[in-house]
């Protein structure tokens, strides 16, 4: 589920309740994460008597399937309890499974695409510290390259100057985001791009540059790639080490790019063959639920 907002109330017919607390929330109900806001574990405030309710709208809401309130202070006048609702709703996911050989090339209807401004987004969850998510260049120079390398996202970008793969890039193109993102949590992450302006976004937190090069256009031969660089003509081989673990909700400029492959559109090659499913519990043992979200 989609979790918006939370209410508490004390128990009912006693003098019973909870004045502070904390939420946690968890994919498989054995491993939690707390709720945070920039950063820090939050605290919420409760209730005073047994019958006020207390709500809280969420800034950012989470997507869960198990959740759990950790009391901290109860009324001084009995003991702990309380009556919880949690407001939001069913959440629509897309996911695939890639086993670190496996990646989805989207392909373009022409030789080569040129984009004023992108927007790029997925969630992804892993047991790895190293893989490539999203790759993509073109034979003038231009490239983005989207990798975990020791636990952390870097995001390299490049507008038309000529430069090697993303691995030489200079320091001006390559922004670094997140730690530990290799701890089987899933981790959210979106790409903006308006010329040469950038925003990159992970769990919430964003990163504001300005990419290099001498074209206000990011210009892409013949595919962009999503787990891995492949060798041209060469299927399961790969340039960099590719991506082991799931991928949920990719969206590359509108396009879903799970659901077409689901769908088997012709624009989607897969190279080895993968797991796709409407249902986070069925890939590497998490559990969401896969409704539309209205």
């Amino acid at each position: 589920m989609k979790v918006t907002s939370i209410a508490t109330q004390g128990r009912w017919g006693s003098s019973d309740w909870v004045a502070r607390y904390q939420l946690q929330y968890s994919d498989s109900g054995r491993t939690w994460r707390p709720y945070r806001q920039e950063d820090v574990i939050w605290t919420f405030t409760g209730n005073s008597d047994t019958d006020t309710v207390v709500q809280h709208k969420l800034p950012h809401s989470i997507r869960t399937q198990y959740m759990r309130l950790l009391p901290l202070e109860g009324s001084p006048k009995g003991g702990m309890g309380l009556r919880l609702e949690a407001y939001g709703c069913t959440y629509k996911s897309d996911v695939a499974d890639f086993d670190g050989r496996s990646a989805l090339l989207y392909r373009f209807n022409q030789k080569s695409t040129s984009t004023v401004k992108d927007v790029i987004s997925l969630r992804f969850r892993s047991h790895q510290a190293e893989g490539v998510l999203v790759h993509g260049e073109g034979q003038r120079g231009d490239f983005l390259t989207l990798e975990l390398q020791k636990g952390r996202l870097i995001l390299h970008l490049n507008l038309g100057e000529r430069k090697r793969r993303p691995q030489s890039a200079g320091r001006s193109s390559s922004v670094m985001l997140g730690s530990l993102l290799d701890d089987h949590h899933w981790h959210s992450v979106q790409i903006e791009r308006f010329n040469k302006h950038v925003n990159f976004t992970v769990d919430g937190h964003t990163q504001h540059f300005r990419s290099p090069g001498q074209e206000d256009t990011l210009e892409i031969d013949y595919e962009l790639s999503f787990g891995g660089i492949p060798l041209p003509g060469k299927p399961g081989t790969f340039l960099h080490e590719n991506f082991h673990g799931c991928i949920e909700n990719l969206n590359y400029n509108g396009v879903s790019v799970i659901d077409m492959a689901k769908r088997r559109k012709p624009q989607i090659y897969t190279v080895v063959s993968m797991n796709f499913y409407n249902n986070l519990q069925l890939c590497h043992m998490a559990n969401y639920s896969s409704s539309v979200c209205i």
